[in-house]
Formats: C-alpha cells, sequence, structure tokens
C-alpha cells in the first residue's frame, strides 16, 4: 500500500480555520502519514494540506473533509512556487514556516538552524557586536532602537548576573508574528537569546508570554525541554537557564519597563528613565528586552553576516520587516518582504484589494496607537524613517484596513478608551487625559459637543503626546487627532446644532 505524505498547518489561525477536522479526518486513515507545520501565513487560503510533488509541494486550499480523497490520490493541487502571495515574499526569518515540524530539531538544523550560535561562539563577545553594528539591525517593536547599541550597553555593563528577555506580551489588534514564531519555528527564538546571552555574558532568560497564547507558550516550553537534551542551552560551560513566564493581560506590559516590573511580581506600572534596562533592568542588573521577531532575525545575521543583512532594505531600515495584513482586505495574512515597498504595493500586491463589498476608507499601521491613513497618503514607504516623518508609526507591522461603513468618531472613542483602560496609571497625562480625550468623544458621538471641544482635544493630544511617561500616553492621541485630520466632516456633522450654525 502506498503511504502518503501529507502536510498540515497546526497553528492557531489554522486550527481555527478548520485544520483541526482534517487532522481528525486524516488520522482515521491508515494510508496517510500525517505531518504537522507551522501556517505559511496565507490565512486566507486556510486549512491549506500539502504533499511532496516531483519538483516540490503541492497544495491544496481552502480544504474541506469531502475534499481530502482526492488529496490522497494526488488529484490537481497547486505548486506552491505558483501561488503569488507566497512567491513575491522575501523570506529569512520566516523561511521555516509551513515546511518543517516547529519541534523537530533535527530538521531546523538541517535547514541552517544554529548555525549563527555556531558563528557567534567562535568569536568573542565584542565581535558579535560588531556584526550586529555592521548589519544595522534596529528593533522590530515600536521604538526601533538600534539593537547593537543595546547590546553593547549591557555588555559594558559589570555586573555579577545579567538577564535576557523575550517581550512575548504581542498585544496589538492585528498582530501574530510573534506567536507564529513561538508556535511555528521556537528553536530560532530559542538560538537568537543564545547569541544574545554570549555576546552580554548573561546566565539566565525569560520568555514574558501573553495569557493570551497557550499554544505557543506550550511549544516553546517543550523546545526548551529539547534543546536543553541536546546540550544546545551550553554556553562556554555554563548552563543559560530560560524561563516562561505568562503575563496577566495588561497592555502596557508591551513597554519594557512595566513588563520588568511584572516579572519581578509587581504591577506593570511604567518606570522612569534613564537608567534604561541594558544598564540597569530586571532586579537592578543588565537587561537585554527585546520581542520575538528581534531575536529571531539574529541567527540569520550571525550565519550570514552584518553585510548580508545591511543590503536588505532602505537606507536607515536595513533587513526585512513582517508586515501582517488584516482587516477589510481579500487576502489577509503574514508577510516578509524588504523595507521600502509602499503601503499601497503591500495592499494591492499582498491584500489583493478590498473584500467584496467594500470600498477603502482608513489602514491604520502600528496597533491601537497607530496614525490612520487616507487613500491619498498610501503612497508612503514602509520604513521607520518615513513613518516618523509622517507622524506616524509602523510598530509590530500590523496594518487593518477599514471600509466605507466605519464611523471614524466611533473609531477614535474606541481607541481612546482604550488607552483609558489600559494606563498604568503613572503619569498624570496618560492616567487623567485618556480619560478626558474619551469624554470629550463620547460628548461629539452624543451630539452635544461644540466646535471648542475639537480645540480642546487637539490641545489635549499634544499635551499627551509631549509629557507622557511611555508610548502609551505619548501616541494614544495619533488615532483620534488624525481621524479628525483626514475625516473632518465626520466630526464637524456630529457637533451640536448650534455649533455648526455658528
Amino acid at each position: 500500500m502506498t503511504i502518503s505524505r501529507l502536510y498540515l498547518s497546526n497553528d492557531t489561525s489554522s486550527l481555527a480555520a478548520g485544520a483541526g477536522r482534517l487532522a481528525e479526518c486524516l488520522r482515521e486513515g491508515k494510508d496517510v502519514q500525517l505531518i504537522h507545520t507551522s501556517s505559511r501565513g496565507a490565512f486566507y487560503l486556510e486549512p491549506m494540506i500539502e504533499r511532496d510533488g516531483p519538483t516540490g509541494r503541492v497544495a491544496w486550499c481552502n480544504v474541506t473533509p469531502d475534499e481530502l480523497p482526492k488529496i490522497i490520490a494526488g488529484t490537481g493541487g497547486t505548486p506552491i512556487e505558483s501561488i503569488p502571495y507566497l512567491a513575491k515574499q522575501t523570506r529569512y526569518t520566516f523561511s521555516n514556516f509551513g515546511i518543517t515540524d516547529p519541534l523537530a530539531l533535527d530538521e531546523y538544523q538541517a535547514r541552517g538552524g544554529f548555525k549563527g550560535l555556531e558563528a557567534a561562539l567562535a568569536i568573542a563577545p565584542g565581535a558579535i557586536i560588531q556584526e550586529l553594528t555592521v548589519s544595522r539591525l534596529r528593533g522590530r517593536g515600536g521604538a526601533a532602537f538600534p539593537v547593537w547599541s543595546k547590546w553593547q550597553a549591557a555588555q559594558q555593563a559589570e555586573s555579577d548576573e545579567k538577564y535576557v528577555v523575550v517581550n512575548a506580551d504581542e498585544g496589538d489588534a492585528g498582530t501574530y508574528c510573534d506567536r507564529m514564531v513561538m508556535e511555528g519555528d521556537p528553536f530560532r527564538l530559542i538560538e537568537g537569546m543564545l547569541i544574545c546571552a554570549h555576546a552580554i555574558g548573561a546566565t539566565k532568560g525569560y520568555i514574558y508570554c501573553r495569557q493570551e497564547y497557550p499554544a505557543a507558550a506550550w511549544a516553546i516550553r517543550k523546545a526548551i525541554q529539547k534543546a536543553d537534551e541536546a546540550e544546545l542551552l551550553e554556553l562556554n560551560g555554563r548552563t543559560f537557564s530560560i524561563e516562561i513566564v505568562m503575563g496577566a493581560g495588561s497592555y502596557v506590559c508591551g513597554e519594557e519597563t512595566a513588563l520588568l516590573e511584572s516579572l519581578e511580581g509587581r504591577r506593570g506600572v511604567v518606570r522612569a528613565k534613564p537608567p534604561y534596562p541594558a544598564v540597569a533592568g530586571l532586579y537592578g542588573r543588565p537587561t537585554i528586552v527585546s520581542n520575538v521577531l528581534t531575536f529571531a532575525t539574529v541567527p540569520n545575521i550571525l550565519a550570514k553576516g552584518g553585510a548580508w543583512h545591511a543590503a536588505l532594505g532602505t537606507e536607515r531600515s536595513r533587513g526585512t520587516i513582517a508586515l501582517q495584513i488584516g482587516g477589510r482586505v481579500k487576502q489577509p495574512g503574514l508577510v516578509e518582504i524588504p523595507f521600502g515597498m509602499t503601503l499601497r504595493q503591500v495592499l494591492e500586491a499582498f491584500g489583493g484589494g478590498m473584500a467584496a463589498g467594500s470600498r477603502f476608507k482608513a489602514v491604520q499601521v502600528g496597533g491601537p496607537l497607530g496614525s490612520l491613513f487616507p487613500e491619498s497618503k498610501l503612497d508612503i514607504p514602509i520604513c521607520y524613517d518615513a513613518f516618523a516623518e509622517a507622524g506616524a508609526i509602523l510598530g509590530h507591522g500590523g496594518i487593518v484596513v477599514y471600509d466605507q461603513e466605519t464611523d471614524m468618531v466611533a473609531l477614535a472613542r474606541h481607541f481612546m478608551a482604550f488607552t483609558a483602560d489600559e494606563s498604568c496609571g503613572k503619569c498624570t497625562p496618560c492616567r487623567i487625559g485618556s480619560v478626558r480625550g474619551r469624554e470629550i468623544l463620547d460628548l461629539v458621538q452624543s451630539g452635544c459637543a461644540k466646535a471648542d471641544d475639537l480645540v480642546l482635544l487637539a490641545d489635549l493630544g499634544e499635551t499627551m503626546k509631549t509629557a507622557s511617561l511611555c508610548a502609551l500616553g505619548g501616541r494614544a492621541a495619533y488615532p483620534v487627532l488624525t481621524a479628525i485630520e483626514h475625516f473632518p466632516d465626520e466630526f464637524r456633522n456630529k457637533l451640536s446644532a448650534f455649533s455648526r450654525q455658528s
């Protein structure tokens, strides 16, 4: 009997699309070898089943159980390389997605895994920093801070204990690439942590994972166990231990110092800086805090060289970026491309245009603190500096598209209310300003506001931007102010009748 080897994603999003039911059906057959992989990130095609073909993988998309017989027989299918959504990407950080069993250490190593760590262990810690300097890698989070600068500060700090902390508290709406790395390529994250530990002299690592990611936490725990059994956590005669800590759902703990407060067992409240965590972080010791994607980018840099990474992207945004496209588009999913494409090009090439019956109205990049762009602003290049010049942030690469049905006043009120709910309360501009902002937007929604209230809202936003202690308060006004800037009529039309006449 011929055994059919089939590949099916076990990713959380794939399971939500029906992959679990397909797996149950396939396990009932005796002529099938089912291999669980991660998703390729083309969620609009899930659930997707693949099998080996004469020249590579062949895929069946949006599979239902009644289609399984023809798949087992090898009838039909589409070559993976002919799917435009995947063919147009440049995948390095996500190169294993959809191909390997996430927890198969031998498969990870066969595809170049731990070559970066091997290269790092063969050179001095200072040389690792130099490779990062050449690479010009910036953190793949909201601040986009130069990674080499943080690592150098921690390396040079004198302390008997140093820490590596992974910020896996991925809380921005529309973002999920950190979860996908932990579920789908966990050894890559571990390798990045080990390289950092060797570079700065750390002996302990923590992964601060959001409570809503149980599958990711399970996968990374299993990967740590396997790496430990293979003695891959040994660094120059000392063991680098890694612990998973689950967060409690506070959005502000995505800010590095609030995260550290939570790790130390206190309420997540932002710390004043300086000192910065690289010098005085967890328990007052030098600590590198970066998100999952940043650590997952490091192994390729050490394996291929800093110059290789620097050759990708734009002048001040080097390498590739992970974009997560969602909202009212035809093709939601994960994309990895070099920096430099415009927002319009990304939405057309990968988003596939608007969903049926929808017309474009606005797009938000960077989560609930990101600016809103109308159609006239879509030609902005996707790079850190172009977004900064436009008064926007790339954040964690989340892109959410809104259609003509979106009420921009209600949307602005939603984002300000979110900040009011999630503020840690440490600084007055954020704690009080977000509540006052929500109250003003409540007046606008109810038709009781005056024109002066919009002026007051703008003044309040400027105060929050300049005086808040962290980005939660500092960025809270951006979606509100850009909504007013680009869709002023929707706000004016909801002012009181007396105010409109005057």
